[in-house]
C-alpha cells in the first residue's frame, strides 16, 4: 500500500493504475469466484469515484461482493442495514443538544465514511432513499442549514433484490440516476459454486481479506482515471449514444447528461486499467451496458411487448458510427 507512481508520464501513471488495479481485483476474487468481469466492472465504478447498486436474487454474493471490495481498502467502512423504520437522521446524522456546552452537537450519520453499503436499500421508506440524494450527488450533507462534507474518498455500495416486491420501495429515478453503475452478479457455473461452498464451510468470510490499497491509493488511482486523455471524437461518440436515446419512442426517460458523465468517467477508469492513458471506442462500449440501462425508463406498452432496455441500447450502438480518429494522444 502506499506505493508512490515512479514514471510520472501519463503512460507510466497508467502503467501503475493497471498494476494496482490488477492486485485489488485479484484479491477481491479470492472471495468472489467466477465472476471475474462483474468484479472488475464494480472495481471500475469504485475507482471512477462512482457509486454501484448490486440487483440480484438472494443468496448471489450482492452483499459478499460489497463487502470483499470494502475489506480490501485500507478505510472507513460502514454498513446500513435499510429497514422500512429506518429513519433519514440514521443516514446522515442529527444535531444533539449537549447540556454540558449548553449547544447543539452534531453527530454524524452512518453515511460519513470511505465505502458505505447499503444492504437491501429498497425496503427503505422513499423519505429515508432520499436522504442519500445530496451525499451521493454532492459529497455533503445539510443538516439546519449547515453543510458537513463526508470523507474523501466516497462511494456508496448498494444492494437491492429485485424479485420480492413485498415490503419493498422502488428507487426513484432520480435515486437510480445517482447510480454510475448497475449490476448483476447472476448464478456461478458448477466449478465456482463448488469453491464457493468450500470457502463457506471451511468458515472463511469476507472478514479475512487483508486490504491491499489504502484511501491515499485510492484517491490517486481517482485522480489518475480523471486524467486519462477522452479525445473530443470518443466524447462526440458517447454524446450521440445517450442523446439518441432521448428520442426512442420506447422510452419515456433517456440519458441525461449526469449518465454521459458517468459513461465518460467510466470509460477513463476502464482504460487506465487497461495501461492506456488514453480512451478508445472499445472502452465506452465496454462500460456501456452497466453504466446505461438502469437510467432508460421504458413505456409501459414498450414492456408488454418484451422489450429491454439492454437490447434498445444494443440495437442503438450499432447505429451509431465508431470515430475513426486516433484516440491516443
Amino acid at each position: 500500500m502506499d506505493r508512490e507512481v515512479e514514471d510520472g508520464t501519463s503512460a507510466g501513471r497508467a502503467a501503475w493504475f493497471a498494476d494496482r488495479f490488477d492486485a485489488l481485483a485479484a484479491n477481491v476474487e479470492s472471495f468472489i469466484k467466477g465472476k471475474s468481469d462483474v468484479v472488475r466492472m464494480a472495481l471500475i465504478c469504485m475507482l471512477a469515484e462512482g457509486h454501484l447498486l448490486l440487483e440480484d436474487v438472494p443468496g448471489t454474493g450482492k452483499t459478499s461482493l460489497a463487502k470483499a471490495m470494502s475489506q480490501s481498502i485500507d478505510g472507513s467502512m460502514r454498513r446500513i442495514q435499510f429497514t422500512p423504520d429506518l429513519l433519514p437522521s440514521d443516514v446522515t446524522g442529527v444535531q444533539v443538544y449537549d447540556s454540558g456546552k449548553r449547544e447543539f452537537v452534531f453527530h454524524p450519520g452512518a453515511v460519513f465514511a470511505n465505502i458505505v453499503l447499503g444492504d437491501e436499500i429498497n425496503r427503505a421508506s422513499p423519505k429515508t432513499q432520499s436522504a442519500l440524494l445530496e451525499v451521493m450527488a454532492e459529497r455533503q450533507v445539510t443538516i439546519d442549514s449547515i453543510p458537513y462534507l463526508v470523507p474523501r474518498p466516497f462511494i456508496v455500495i448498494a444492494t437491492q433484490n429485485p424479485v420480492e416486491q413485498g415490503g419493498t420501495y422502488d428507487l426513484p429515478e432520480a435515486e437510480l440516476d445517482r447510480f454510475m453503475m448497475r449490476a448483476t452478479l447472476g448464478y456461478p457455473d458448477h466449478d465456482s459454486e463448488v469453491q464457493v461452498v468450500t470457502n463457506i464451510t471451511a468458515g472463511r468470510t469476507t472478514d479475512e481479506l487483508q486490504a491491499v490499497m489504502s484511501t491515499a491509493d485510492l484517491q490517486q488511482m481517482n485522480q489518475i482515471a480523471s486524467s486519462v486523455h477522452l479525445a473530443p471524437a470518443v466524447l462526440a461518440y458517447i454524446v450521440t449514444i445517450t442523446a439518441s436515446t432521448r428520442t426512442l419512442p420506447e422510452l419515456r426517460l433517456g440519458i441525461s447528461p449526469r449518465g454521459t458523465i458517468a459513461v465518460a468517467k467510466a470509460a477513463q477508469a476502464f482504460a487506465a486499467a487497461q495501461g492506456r492513458s488514453f480512451v478508445t471506442a472499445d472502452d465506452v462500449k465496454a462500460v456501456l451496458q452497466y453504466v446505461l440501462p438502469h437510467r432508460m425508463i421504458l413505456r409501459p406498452e414498450a414492456e408488454l411487448q418484451g422489450r429491454t432496455a439492454r437490447e434498445l441500447l444494443e440495437t442503438l450502438v450499432t447505429s451509431v458510427p465508431v470515430p475513426q480518429v486516433r484516440a491516443g494522444v
